[in-house]
């Protein structure tokens, strides 16, 4: 399936499904907002961030409050940094919706107005919120086509031994994991038993369900959607390697026994926000206590279509990480050539980067490689089953489909895994990172498609095409049973 004729329209506020001292100084506006004329424009209006440290509370603090405190900071910020450009906006009555997590405002303006704010002097950006395109999973083409896998546990999720976790107790319980994607049949048969929206005979969305989708013309979900929906599959497919089991035939998930919530993020919203702190349907109440553990993330804000934010992804993916929240990313499928993961969150040091192997543990030649431009960490961090993953599709049956997408749920569910075995994990991505990295298939993983990367050979580990190795979520949940989070060395 092409990645043009299924084109998702996403704003940069979507990519964020994700104070500013008075200057003296006039914001700086976006040409592209100039070159409008005198008619309307979606545009974003950009303040400073914080100067305070991410983590308000000492890292060895309960991370529930840790993320409190951070949650309430960022709110505080923004009410203070941006209450007079909201004044102006209300007095105008121009729409608008405030963000914290990266402390901006979304509304249409007219020319004129675009031209008062900027002179303000609050302000520190004025962007364009553009539309661009995501990325879908890449068809299975020459040697990395295998057969369809049979209507049991999926091979990926045998590939790195999760049912040898299972054997022994651990499948994800006590753990959430969240997507921000296309949406989710969450009814699918598969899916269904596992959302924490479900007790089994009702079903309770708030605070397990953000649609991020506004003002969408002809999407089959329609706009700010009350239940869980997708409206291409891509998410439920995800979902299904992360959590999926419908206790019969077909074992998907690397974590059946985990929670799953969602947010449809491929269109203007504020999908990381939600994450870090939840919210009822109606957007308000946010609660940072139902945060999940892990988010998978098998997006990209891609610069040529029209992806050209400043800081404002990355500082909300910060503001996650710091929140003590475990963010799994899909490298993208630009490979094989080197110096191809460049698009957001993939280039950011604080996600974890996954790269795509095949039933042989070769790496797909779509997966795209490193080194990250102006990052000096090694990028994929590892790679995982994704190609010819089967997992769940709308309405209530499966496919089979290729990317770093379908590699990206294997890592997010074994981060479920890790947590489950050792609960004091829990608000400790770095350590998580660490344990997966340290515990990695290295023998066997070839990548006939590049003999290197960086001056790095796929024979020199770590290496920029498959990272640390091949994920191995049992020898993971083995390290993760014999230590303590504060005290494991995260070096890379």
């Amino acid at each position: 399936m092409s990645a043009s004729r299924h084109a998702m329209r996403r704003t940069l506020l979507a990519l964020a499904c994700l104070a500013a001292y008075p200057a003296a100084r006039a914001a700086h506006v976006d040409p592209r907002l100039t070159a409008s004329g005198t008619g309307e424009a979606d545009a974003l209006l950009i303040f400073a961030p914080s100067a305070q440290p991410l983590t308000p509370l000492a890292s060895g603090a309960d991370y529930k409050l840790r993320r409190r405190a951070l949650v309430e900071a960022l709110r505080a910020h923004a009410d203070t940094t941006q209450s007079g450009a909201r004044a102006w906006l209300d007095a105008h009555a121009i729409a608008y919706r405030s963000y914290w997590i990266a402390n901006m405002i979304q509304a249409r303006l007219p020319r004129s107005a675009i031209d008062q704010l900027a002179a303000r002097g609050d302000i520190e950006r004025i962007e364009l919120d553009v539309s661009i395109a995501v990325a879908m999973p890449r068809p299975d083409t020459g040697a990395e086509r295998q057969p369809q896998v049979p209507d049991t546990v999926s091979w990926g999720v045998t590939k790195i031994d999760a049912p040898l976790v299972w054997a022994a107790g651990y499948n994800g319980q006590g753990v959430v994991i969240a997507g921000e994607d296309t949406g989710y049949q969450w009814d699918h048969p598969a899916l269904q038993p596992h959302y924490r929206g479900w007790d089994g005979m009702n079903a309770d969305h708030n605070y397990n369900w953000h649609d991020a989708i506004h003002d969408s013309v002809g999407n089959p979900c329609g706009n700010d959607s009350p239940a869980p929906c997708d409206d291409f599959g891509h998410g439920t497919h995800t979902a299904g390697t992360f959590a999926g089991d419908d206790g019969a035939t077909h074992q998907t998930g690397v974590a059946p026994g985990a929670k799953w919530i969602g947010c449809r993020n491929m269109d203007d919203g504020n999908g990381m926000q939600w994450m870090l702190a939840p919210t009822d349907l109606n957007d308000q109440n946010p609660n940072p206590d139902l945060a999940p553990d892990v988010v998978s993330n098998s997006w990209g804000c891609i610069a040529s279509e029209g992806c050209t934010v400043g800081d404002e992804i990355e500082d909300a993916v910060n503001n996650v990480v710091a929140g003590g929240i475990f963010f799994a990313v899909a490298a993208a499928n630009n490979g094989p050539a080197c110096e191809t993961i460049t698009d957001p969150p993939a280039i950011y040091d604080a996600s974890f980067v996954v790269g795509a192997t095949d039933p042989s543990d070769r790496m797909a030649g779509f997966s795209s490689r490193g080194p990250v431009v102006g990052s000096a960490l090694i990028r994929p961090d590892l790679s995982a089953p994704g190609v010819n993953v089967q997992s769940t599709w709308p309405p209530n049956t499966y496919a089979n489909l290729s990317g770093t997408s379908m590699a990206t749920p294997h890592v997010a569910g074994t981060a479920a895994l890790l947590m489950s075995v050792n609960p004091s994990l829990k608000g400790h991505p770095d350590q998580i990172g660490a344990i997966l990295r340290a515990t990695t298939v290295t023998q066997g993983v070839t990548d006939p498609s590049n003999p290197g990367c960086g001056g790095l050979t796929i024979n020199d580990w770590p290496n920029y095409q498959a990272g640390y190795g091949r994920l191995d979520a049992y020898s993971a949940v083995v390290l993760a049973d014999t230590i303590f989070a504060d005290g494991f060395d995260t070096a890379q």
